[in-house]
């Protein structure tokens, strides 16, 4: 009697899916497995997102609170007078009263100290006659300071009806009634800055040694080659035009030793005395 052996049929439920076995080949977890996994991955994610959120928030709004810092601040440095000028501040003037120049600036009071416009300050104040110069700056928190630089004399003018100061730039600038003592006359039938002459007479007055040139009386120029000055002691000195003045000054000092009225230097290699 033969024996038989009856192999017992393999369970569905015990056997791996042809999935799964596929699945084990690959080296992958089988969908089982990645769905039981899945919830942890999940909820990472899911802090990871509330994160970001939150930092992107945080920098919108720290976005919105410098913006608005930055209009608050414009706001009140532009137009609230909690920096605005309370006081201005004249420097430099001599003759020029420091109320005059308040008045011709004429610097809003109380207004925002960024709104005011110095250089439209500083053209009121320059129409001042005796103005050679003007600055005008902030001085934090609410000064405007005014520095001015007046002109300083170097003649007068004569028109035969009215006496003027001359500066040393040749600008006719103040009216005066009488004749102050040590300015010498520019006897000239014109003078101003748009004149030949008397830019030629400038000129040669810069170049004149000091010494020399304190002890002028009186200029002429009939025109800008003919330059000539008259000093205390009474003797004019012809110099012709302002060119090579260095050679003329040297000349003419050792000119002056000789005894004489008129010293012309106006050639330097050829002078005369007479």
């Amino acid at each position: 009697m033969t024996s038989t052996s009856r192999r017992r049929p393999r369970r569905d439920d015990d056997a791996p899916t042809r999935p799964a076995r596929a699945a084990q080949r690959r080296g992958r977890p089988a969908s089982g497995q990645r769905d039981r996994a899945a919830p942890g991955r999940t909820a990472a994610q899911a802090a990871t997102g509330f994160v970001s959120r939150a930092r992107a928030l945080r920098r919108r709004w720290i976005a919105v609170l410098s913006v608005l810092t930055v209009l608050g601040l414009a706001y009140v440095l532009l137009f609230t007078s909690l920096l605005g000028v309370r006081s201005v501040e004249v420097t430099g003037n001599r003759d020029v009263a420091a109320d005059r120049v308040r008045q011709v600036a004429e610097v809003p009071e109380r207004r925002a100290m960024l709104r005011v416009d110095t250089d439209a300050i500083a053209e009121r104040v320059a129409e001042i006659p005796g103005v050679a110069t003007v600055d005008v700056s902030r001085s934090w928190p609410s000064t405007i300071e005014i520095a001015v630089t007046e002109r300083a004399p170097a003649g007068v003018y004569d028109t035969g009806s009215t006496l003027y100061l001359v500066d040393t730039g040749g600008v006719v600038y103040k009216e005066i009634s009488k004749r102050p003592q040590g300015l010498p006359e520019f006897k000239m039938s014109e003078v101003g800055v748009g004149n030949a002459e008397t830019r030629a007479v400038i000129a040669v007055r810069k170049a004149l040694p000091k010494q020399l040139r304190d002890k002028v009386t009186q200029w002429r120029a009939d025109s800008p080659g003919s330059v000539e000055f008259t000093l205390r002691s009474g003797k004019s000195v012809r110099w012709g035009d302002a060119s090579d003045s260095e050679s003329k000054a040297k000349v003419l000092g050792a000119l002056m030793t000789r005894p004489g009225k008129v010293y012309d230097v106006s050639s330097p290699e050829l002078p005369t005395v007479s």
